[in-house]
């Protein structure tokens, strides 16, 4: 961008809030003006940026006059609340939550794949799901090349989906785990430590599914403009403070090998391959923690489906940077000035 916006970021106390301001400054991010938003019991706190104490202010629907990009990562309560606010004061908001997803008005946007999509905006773009991009941005490329026609999915996913207080308490159970305390929890309704279970989201008693696993298949859908791809999800939180895993197998239209597979995401954006056979090396949370690349691995035919249309692989991806914060100031920086108004 060629000019410096006023950027708003509402909800910056959180963990996406701390890597919105730590991404804007690792890719040189222009702002004239930074406005740092959170609730009352926050205000008047201050956040660092550029070597500047920013006053944080009470989030309130008049907090946008002057802003040009309201960076969103509150809640969804929080966003169908105050988004409109900001649209009236004429900014563009980026925003995290599943609030405005699904809304046939709204660009669901990763840059990777349908950057385009950005120019429709009326006013708000929505960040999709940290699993959904997750999974998607090395989908993506294959299905350029071959379309994919069914995904198998299960995530394990790290307590940073569920922010700052579910990874602080992640460490404070699994600390009186280890000394034999007793620990209740008060972020995450189950026993964290040491443990796995599925996605803390509501289920549908009718289709078994939780939101979690649902907006990864409404998601997928609208972000490929694809209806008929069939998706299958299982959606797990694992005791790892950040970065999420994904098990994925994929079919697709015509027969499809690993060697064509590695040739495609070799160059893909936004993609590593992490994929050592011989000292079994694979993506791991550990290593994707921090970056902003979705590592992928242990790339290999499905043994299952003896037609060769289906390849099997592990991913892992950085839920608080590509899953969340560094996914919405790539929007940002691809919004053209004269789509500012």
């Amino acid at each position: 961008m060629s000019y410096q916006p006023v950027v708003a970021i509402a909800g910056v106390t959180g963990a996406v809030g701390a890597e919105f301001i730590a991404t804007m400054n690792r890719r040189n991010f222009p702002v004239r003006k930074l406005k740092a938003l959170a609730s009352a019991r926050s205000a008047g706190n201050t956040v660092d940026f550029r070597g500047e104490k920013i006053v944080i202010e009470e989030l309130t629907e008049r907090s946008f006059e002057g802003v040009d990009i309201a960076l969103f990562s509150a809640g969804g309560s929080i966003s169908r609340k105050f988004a409109p606010a900001a649209v009236k004061a004429g900014a563009v908001v980026v925003d995290n939550s599943s609030a405005f997803r699904m809304d046939p008005n709204v660009p669901l946007v990763i840059p990777e794949i349908n950057a385009g999509r950005i120019r429709d905006h009326k006013g708000i773009i929505a960040n999709p799901n940290c699993s959904a991009i997750t999974a998607l941005v090395p989908l993506w490329p294959i299905h350029k090349a071959n379309r994919i026609k069914r995904v198998i999915l299960s995530t394990y996913q790290a307590a940073s989906g569920a922010g700052a207080a579910a990874m602080e308490e992640l460490v404070e159970s699994t600390r009186a785990y280890l000394d034999g305390r007793p620990f209740t929890p008060k972020v995450i309704p189950l026993p964290y430590a040491f443990n796995v279970f599925s996605h803390n989201t509501a289920i549908d008693p009718e289709t078994g599914y939780n939101d979690e696993e649902t907006k990864v298949i409404k998601e997928t859908r609208k972000i490929f403009e694809d209806d008929r791809i069939a998706i299958g999800v299982t959606c797990v939180r694992v005791p790892v403070l950040r970065a999420h895993c994904e098990a994925i197998t994929f079919e697709c239209e015509k027969p499809i090998d690993e060697h064509e597979v590695r040739a495609i995401l070799s160059n893909a954006p936004g993609v590593r391959i992490v994929d050592d056979r011989a000292k079994n090396c694979f993506p791991m949370p550990i290593d994707a923690s921090g970056q902003d690349d979705v590592l992928v691995g242990r790339i290999r035919e499905d043994l299952s489906d003896a037609s060769g249309h289906s390849i099997s692989m592990f991913v892992s991806a950085d839920q608080l940077l590509k899953g969340a914060a560094l996914n919405a100031i790539q929007i940002a920086e691809l919004l053209p000035q004269n789509a500012m108004a």
